[in-house]
Parts: structure tokens; sequence; C-alpha cells
């Protein structure tokens, strides 16, 4: 009996001669790609989303290649803005405030829908700094607003950041998670699990982000990753976990004065389908009605009338309180100076806010002018109740300055440098704020008689009074 030979046979060359093909196989097209001549072409719908200036990540999606320019959009979802829903919640005692089928949900395709139009229903806000840069974000919070009508904005935020927010009525919930500390495991991963079970559709981050802050914001689950990057090697695998990334000038985002935003600013405000671009809105605070008869109470208690006394804000102090811009540490006077400043006030009464008790003692010691009111204030909002009712400012590159714009009070701003001046208080003449800038680059060294003629501006206000 022959024996069966189980080894696999010799596989001949696959087409090692291949058949003579006719010439017009390379220069002809097969007739399927070529659409017969009685068919229209497809209409394209012309797009205005500008191009991205900068190129990108390879190794974030290999095979997207960008937009298909053959893709035509139908009005369900890219005409116009997202349409915020005017009916009442199904449940007014329900904290989150959601309709269970808001209007013109389609609970097949939404998420479709928020993907092509980039509609973001909830949005986190992760802010990095202290009460002034938190305060700056006031703007950026407003164009989200305006740009998704109906939008929900969460806010994480330092301890003293998160003080902003009661200031602030388009914050729903605002959190202390300071980006810029270093939490236990245990708080690291709660927050973790907090904006998991939020839902976010976007999440936006002032903190320069490396590979850590961004494999956290990764690991949100968050449709749309948006944040800050370092200018320098610290940056090197954060693009690959974000949607979107902004490369400051320098590793102090503050430094940016007023307009430290602007990228993340032009960024959600671009024109895209028909959406045109959307304006950047000014800096403005709300104050609750209990919060002003609770200042209102403080500062008749010193001796001050409404209207009839100006805050004085800027004084030395080692406290956490003072408000000052990382962007700006020579931003505080000691106490003789600001003696030499208010010792020719007359008509008004100066009020100094003092960021901590200890300062009392030392305030009435010093000023010799025995018409002044002291008032313990560390909150923004109490000091932006404060400024509401007062006839102007005179106060350092703190948050003061920026409140007495936002309530478009007149002020005078004393900083180290002109070019200081120019970058955290932009348009001055507009914003009622007369500008004092020292000649030598430091602070101490204010012209103090220059500043005792700009009080005239106090005077014009309260004439029109």
């Amino acid at each position: 009996m022959a024996s069966t030979s189980f080894l696999p046979k010799t596989i001949s060359p696959f087409l090692t001669n291949p058949p003579s093909l006719p010439s017009t196989h390379f220069t002809t097209k097969p007739s399927f790609l070529n659409p017969p001549a009685d068919h229209l072409a497809c209409t394209r719908k012309s797009s205005i989303l500008t191009p991205s200036a900068k190129k990108k990540n390879p190794w974030i999606d290999i095979f997207d290649d960008g937009e298909d320019p053959d893709m035509e959009y139908g009005s369900l979802f890219v005409d116009g803005k997202q349409e915020e829903d005017t009916r009442p919640a199904d449940n007014p005692n329900n904290p989150y405030g959601f309709l269970k089928f808001p209007k013109g949900f389609n609970i097949e395709v939404a998420q479709l829908g928020l993907k092509i139009r980039g509609d973001i229903r909830r949005c986190c806000c992760m802010i990095s700094g202290g009460v002034y840069e938190n305060l700056l974000f006031f703007p950026v919070i407003q164009m989200l607003k305006d740009r998704y009508p109906g939008i929900l904005v969460d806010v994480l935020a330092s301890d003293r950041g998160k003080q902003c927010y009661e200031l602030n009525k388009n914050v729903r919930w605002a959190n202390v998670y300071d980006p810029d500390g270093d939490p236990e495991p245990a708080v690291y991963t709660d927050m973790i699990g907090i904006l998991k079970n939020r839902y976010y559709d976007s999440i936006l981050s002032t903190k320069l982000a490396g590979l850590g802050h961004a494999a956290f914001m990764f690991m949100s689950s968050a449709r749309d990753k948006v944040s800050y990057i370092y200018p320098n090697v610290n940056a090197a695998g954060a693009d690959l976990l974000l949607t979107e990334t902004f490369k400051p000038d320098s590793t102090n985002l503050s430094e940016g004065g007023y307009h430290m935003y602007h990228q993340m600013l032009d960024w959600l405000g671009r024109a895209y389908y028909n959406v045109p671009r959307q304006p950047v809105p000014p800096l403005r605070v709300s104050i609750s009605r209990k919060l002003k008869e609770y200042v209102e109470a403080k500062y008749r208690a010193a001796g001050a009338e409404k209207g009839k006394y100006i805050v004085i804000h800027g004084i030395e102090s080692d406290s956490k309180a003072s408000m000052q811009s990382k962007g700006d540490t020579d931003s505080l006077l000691p106490l003789e100076v600001w003696d030499k400043i208010t010792d020719d006030i007359s008509g008004l009464k100066p009020v100094f806010v003092i960021p901590n008790e200890k300062e009392r003692e030392n305030v009435e010691e010093i000023i010799y002018n025995e018409d002044i009111g002291i008032l313990f204030i560390t909150t923004p909002g109490q000091l932006a109740a404060l400024i509401n009712d007062s006839a102007g400012v005179i106060a350092t590159n703190t948050a003061a300055i920026q409140l007495a714009n936002a309530r478009e009070k007149p002020s005078i701003a004393l900083f180290g440098s002109e070019e200081k001046g120019k970058l955290f208080v932009p348009k001055a003449e507009e914003k009622k704020c007369t500008i004092i800038s020292s000649k030598t680059g430091k602070l101490i060294d204010i012209d103090v008689g220059a500043v005792k003629q700009a009080l005239q501006i106090f005077d014009m206000s309260l004439a029109l009074v």
C-alpha cells in the first residue's frame, strides 16, 4: 500500500507570468468610477471653517486626513446655534434642573448631532490661580453662555478662587479642587469619579498641562478636552490625550495680564458653518441683594456713607487675602506711602480694606488722618459690594481694580511700570481708570504727587452724583 504523504505541496509562484493586459487598463478608469453625464454632480456646501494654523499630531488618529470636502451636512445639526428650551423643568426641586426629554431631543442621534455641530450642554472649567485669575476668567464663561444657550457650566478652582463665583450667575456648581496642588490619591481618584458621573461634553483647563494633568483630563471621559500646555519639553505627551491645546508665551500664564486667556477665547469664539464669530464680552460681575445689605451694614458701622467714601486697597501684608496677581508680585504698598497719598483727600472718607485683623492696629498707628474707616474684608464678593457703593477706588494691581472696572467706578491704579499698567488695564480711559506708574520699575517709588493730582476724578464723579 502506497503511503500517503502529509507534507504540504509546494505552491507554485502566484502570477509569475501575468497575462498581458491592454494598454487601456492604465489610462481608462473603470465604468463604475465614471458616472454618466446625465447624472448631476453633488452640490457641495461651502464651509467657512478656518483651517487650523498648527499641524495636527499624527499620533492622535493616523486615519484622520481632515474634513471631507464632499461631506454635506444637513440642517438638523448644522444650521445656527443650539437653542435653549424655555419650558420649566419637570421637577423644580431637582438640583440638576434637566428635562427628561429636552426640546428637539432625538434619543438615537443626540450625540451625533452634538459631535457634528460641536454643541456643548455641560462644561467643566478648571482654573489655575487665585482670585485675580478666576476673576479674569469671567469673560470666558460669559462667552460660553452666549455661544451655547442653555449650557451648564461648573468650575473647579482653589479655595480662594472658588469665592469669586458668588459674583457669577452663570456658574452652576463651584467645587474646591486646586489644579496647582498635589492632592492625595483618594482625593484625586474621587474627583475623577465626580467628573465622569457628570458626563461633561467639554472640559477647559487653564493649568499648563504635562502628561500627568492631560491624563487626569483624559480619564474624565469628556468629549472635548481643551487645555493650555507647557511651552517647553514638559508638555511631552500631553498632545496625545487632549483634543485642543494652547501654548502660551511663558510658563506663567498670569503674565499675560487682562488678556491672559486670549488664545482660549479666540478658539471658543471661532466661526464655523452658519455660526458667526462670537465677540469677546467685557468683565462683569453680579452682586446679590443679601451681599449688598451685609456689606452696607459693615461700612455704616465704620462711619462711611453710601457714595461718599473711597476704597483703599493694596496694603502690604503677608495674608493670602491680598488678591494680587501671580503675574505681578510687586503690587502692594506699605502704609507709610498710603498715608502720604490719603492725607489730602477732602470731602470723601478713605476706607482702608485690611486682609487680616492684625493690620488694624498698624493702620490706626501709622495713618494720622482720623477721618478714616477700616474694614476687614477677605472675599471678592464683599469687596465688590463695597466698591459698588463707593465713589471710587485707589488701589494697586489687585482684584479691586478689576472689580471697579467691572462695576464702572472711577479708579486710580498704581503700577510698578507703565508696561504692566497697559497690560493689566487696557483701554483705561474707556474704563474711567487713571494709571499712575513708577519711573524706576518699583512700586514703592510711585510718584505721590501724581496720585494726588489724579484725585480730581473723584470730585467730578461726586459732582455728577
